[in-house]
């Protein structure tokens, strides 16, 4: 059930030692920049509204530009590319630091730089997936992604818990200092490593590397669609922690800035408890999907109940830990069982994925707290999440092959879901005009013509042979 400690053995490559330690300084620098941007709108507006479209606006470019990125980190190699898209999003840290140094009272300018940088993951973020498969090779792939999964979860906690400590202390204009750092990090690592270990990943034709060309991909297959769908309902509706945790802090447990750094604390620790599960697990599979996906919508269901911070956090720490566990199966998933050359844009899908899940959730999610309170948002978007999480293991388990024995239960799937994926129908021959019986004639078979035989050869000498392409007379 457990892997072999060797698993390590990814830390032998010189380029994957610096990457993940890139990543791990990177890391934490994108959550305090997280919790500091949610934070400020926050304050500065009043309304979980705000928040969501603050989401809203991080996440909506995703949805129209992901797949010119794939496209590109298709076509062109993956290194530049990242080390461009870091670097530009550092510089976006730094001018949300020089905002809240200067002074901010409106959300407005958070909103347009928000909006830039959600602009920019959208570019970058395939091409950061097949560069990391190219840092490491296809044998080594499986344990790079699980231990980037752990090396996330910790740059989360500490990400998290830096950011709890300052806001009281320094406010959010550290948070973003912090997350400008992060990114020169990664760019510096990328720039030193050494170009001759890299395993590039093949690249696309320059007729197979367009959008249309990976939509017909993801069409014929169909776990792929289902994954991707299960992915966006789940997202909207059970994984904006931003908007939940922090309405919960600020209203029903009046935790104010401290509570909600607590609980980003051990939102992280679960985290942590979860990406070292991914690491030490054999196999990756869709069941511990649906587990982990199970466990996360009816922690969230049961979390608008609780009564204080500390029962609260209690629910917040397995929900965690099941939230890396979902997220680190799907990126295996997507990455291991997709051609390299359309693994662009599968993972520009699923960024898409992403963006409209924070698209559709986070304002969704926002107003039904400021309508309703956080409480019944909360309890609400968490069954809804179980009942899709149900739907979505039916539909997998007909995409994979496995008979369901309820009829009922297999024809909603297959309604779901074609048998073959979303394809354009064929052209069908017109239909023939069927004669009355009275004009039908029976074709008579036409006799086979026989070759004559040739005659006996004459004893007197040898017999000829045949030209090439006559019969013998």
């Amino acid at each position: 059930m457990l892997r072999n400690p060797g698993m390590l053995r990814v830390l032998r490559h010189h380029n994957y030692r610096m990457w993940a330690g890139a990543n791990f300084m990177s890391m934490i620098g994108s959550w305090t920049q997280v919790m500091g941007v949610n934070w400020l709108l926050l304050s500065v507006s009043g309304s979980a509204t705000s928040l969501g479209l603050g989401l809203f606006l991080q996440s909506a470019p995703g949805l129209l530009m992901t797949f010119a990125g794939g496209s590109l980190a298709d076509r062109l190699p993956a290194r530049p590319l990242v080390a461009a898209g870091h670097a530009l999003h550092g510089t976006l840290a730094v001018v949300l630091a020089v905002m809240v140094f200067t002074g901010v009272d409106s959300v407005w300018p958070v909103y347009a730089v928000a909006l830039v940088g959600g602009v920019l993951p959208s570019l970058y973020f395939p091409a950061l997936g097949r560069f990391g498969a190219e840092v490491v090779g296809p044998d080594d792939l499986p344990d790079a992604l699980s231990l980037g999964a752990v090396i996330t979860s910790v740059g989360r906690v500490l990400g998290m818990g830096l950011a709890g400590v300052l806001i009281p202390v320094a406010g959010t204009g550290g948070l973003f200092v912090i997350d400008a750092l992060g990114f020169a990090v990664v760019v510096a690592a990328i720039c030193l490593m050494r170009g001759g270990e890299l395993h590039p990943l093949p690249r696309a034709a320059a007729e197979d590397s367009g959008a249309v060309a990976g939509l017909r991909y993801i069409g014929r297959t169909r776990w792929l669609l289902v994954l991707l769908l299960f992915a966006l309902v789940l997202g909207a509706l059970s994984r904006n922690y931003q908007v939940t945790m922090t309405t919960m802090s600020q209203g029903p447990l009046q935790a104010g800035a401290a509570g909600y750094g607590t609980l980003s604390v051990v939102f992280g620790a679960g985290a942590v408890i979860g990406g070292l599960y991914a690491v030490l697990r054999r196999r990756l599979t869709f069941p511990v999907l649906f587990a982990a996906a199970a466990l996360t919508a009816v922690g969230q269901a049961a979390g608008g109940a609780m009564p204080g911070l500390l029962p609260f956090a209690a629910v917040l720490l397995p929900v965690g830990a099941s939230a890396v566990i979902l997220d680190t199966t799907i990126g295996a998933r997507l990455q291991l069982g997709t051609d390299p050359r359309m693994r662009g844009r599968v993972l520009a899908a699923q960024s898409m994925v992403t963006g409209a899940a924070g698209a559709l959730g986070g304002p969704l999610l926002g107003v039904l707290c400021d309508a309703l309170g956080p409480r019944a948002a909360l309890t609400g978007a968490g069954l809804a999440a179980s009942a899709a999480v149900c739907a979505a293991a039916l539909a997998m388990a007909g995409a994979l092959g496995h008979r369901l024995r309820l009829p009922a239960v297999a024809s909603i799937t297959a309604a779901l879901v074609p048998p073959r994926g979303f394809r354009r129908p064929r052209r069908t021959a017109p239909v023939r005009p069927v004669r009355p019986h009275a004009a039908r004639r029976a074709r008579r078979p036409v006799p086979s013509r026989r070759v004559p035989a040739a005659p006996p050869a004459r004893s007197s000498g040898p017999a000829r042979r045949p030209r090439p392409g006559r019969h013998p007379a």
